[in-house]
């Protein structure tokens, strides 16, 4: 199998400015992602997508194999993120002149994931013959049991109500947080609309709640350097 890594980071962030570079454990938050596909030995080529320069060179000093600008309109705070991952591989594949089999996006905001989380993604992609394979946790609310909407009259009701009443979270069907971590695709189902997570042939590869955080706020950050540390 032909096996490629995107890294897609903006240099833009609402939430936590300047995250992708921010210093984490000593080095660049985005510098976790890229050692970890590295380290993994999966990928035949590892990419770092940006339209920051900043994060392009600091891609390059930490080992990605080729580096991808990215076009300002797939950077905007509306863009969505599934285009810039089809730009970077199908740059990638020009460049290289190489059709590959699997391509695999990890986030640079997911750092505490395991090289053997990588792994375990795709080897569910390959081993099941699902065409993608998205990761997740445990939720830790429930529609079933304690996730409410308001509706337009002011009313609270469940989410998801069932026939029968449920006494307790745990005797709900089991749901499950996306955690936004690693995503995986067959060479078929990313050229066939990647554009959308969910087909007939998605699997859901399970990470505990500790391995899951994404950074997406200052607690989140102060939280995932917490735990990075205990980690270690």
């Amino acid at each position: 199998m032909r096996r490629l890594c995107t890294i897609c980071a903006r240099g833009g962030s609402k939430g936590v400015k300047g995250k992708n570079l921010r210093v984490l454990g000593g080095k660049p938050l985005i510098a976790h992602t890229i050692e970890q596909a590295l380290k993994s030995g999966l990928f035949e080529v590892v990419a770092v997508s940006s339209d920051s320069l900043d994060i392009l060179n600091a891609g390059r000093d930490f080992g990605a194999d080729c580096i991808v600008e990215r076009p300002s309109e797939l950077a905007t705070d509306t863009a969505g993120k599934l285009p810039a991952i089809r730009h970077c591989a199908e740059t990638v594949e020009d460049r290289r002149q190489t059709a590959f089999d699997v391509f695999v996006d990890l986030d640079a905001t997911s750092p505490l994931r395991d090289i053997d989380d990588i792994k375990g993604a795709v080897a569910l992609l390959e081993e099941s013959g699902a065409g993608n394979v998205i990761t997740g946790a445990p939720a830790r609310r429930s529609p079933y049991f304690n996730l409410v909407e308001v509706d337009e009259s002011g009313g609270v009701h469940l989410s998801k109500p069932l026939k029968t009443k449920i006494e307790r979270r745990q005797d709900s069907p089991k749901c499950y947080d996306m955690n936004a971590s690693i995503y995986a695709w067959t060479r078929q189902a990313f050229f066939s609309g990647p554009d959308n997570l969910f087909g007939g042939e998605t699997r859901l590869f399970i990470m505990p709640e500790e391995r899951s955080m994404d950074i997406d706020s200052e607690l989140n950050f102060q939280l995932v350097e917490f735990l990075l540390s205990k980690k270690r």
